[in-house]
C-alpha cells in the first residue's frame, strides 16, 4: 500500500500541475500550505553554506570538498531521505565512451545532512571523471559517508545498458554500534 501511495507522489511531484490535486488529495488547502512555506522561508540556512542561494560554476572533478552538511533538527529520529537523479553521467575508463545512470542515494542522518545543491554539484563533477561504474558508486558512499556520518546509507547505480549489458552497483554503510 504505501509502495502504491509513493509511486503516487512521485508521479505528482514531476509534474507541477499535479501539486493542486496533492494538497486536495492530502486534505491540506493551498492557502495553508503557502503559509507553511511562508514560515520555512523565514529561517535562515547555515552560514557554512557556500554553494546554497548563489551562482557558481561546476566543478570539473568530483571531491569530497565539494560536498556540504547541516545540522540534522530531527537527530534523534529515525527518518529516510532519498535522492534520485537519473542524468547521471561519467566515462569509460577503458574506452571513453560515456555511461548513463540513475542514482539514488537513501540515508537515515544522524548529527548532519547532505545540502542538496551540494550533492548535485558533486554528482555533476562525475561526467569528466573516467572510472568504471562499481567504483563510482563506492566512492559516491564513502565520500558522503566521511562528510555527513549518517546511522546507514545505500548508494545505488542503475547502469543504462551498453554492448546488451545493464548494470547496477548497490554499496550500503551502516554506522557501527556504540556499546
Amino acid at each position: 500500500m504505501m509502495e502504491v501511495a509513493f509511486s503516487l507522489l512521485k508521479q505528482k511531484l514531476r509534474r507541477p500541475q499535479a501539486f493542486v490535486g496533492l494538497f486536495l488529495e492530502s486534505g491540506m488547502l493551498p492557502c495553508q500550505a503557502r503559509a507553511m512555506s511562508k514560515k520555512s522561508f523565514k529561517e535562515k540556512p547555515a552560514k557554512s553554506l557556500r554553494l546554497l542561494g548563489s551562482a557558481s560554476a561546476l566543478p570539473q572533478k568530483p571531491s569530497v570538498e565539494i560536498l556540504e552538511t547541516f545540522p540534522n533538527s530531527h537527530p534523534g529520529r529515525g527518518y529516510v531521505v532519498r535522492v534520485d537523479t537519473e542524468d547521471f553521467s561519467s566515462v569509460c575508463p577503458v574506452t571513453g565512451q560515456p555511461d548513463y545512470a540513475e542514482i539514488v542515494i537513501e540515508y537515515v542522518p544522524a548529527a548532519r545532512c547532505v545540502e542538496t545543491k551540494s550533492l548535485k554539484y558533486y554528482l555533476a563533477a562525475f561526467r569528466n571523471t573516467p572510472s568504471f561504474n562499481e567504483q563510482i558508486v563506492n566512492r559516491i558512499l564513502d565520500d558522503l559517508v566521511a562528510v555527513c556520518a549518517p546511522e546507514s546509507m545505500t548508494v545505488i547505480g542503475a547502469f543504462a545498458a551498453r554492448g546488451g549489458l545493464a548494470l547496477t552497483v548497490t554499496a550500503t554503510h551502516t554506522a557501527k554500534k556504540r556499546c
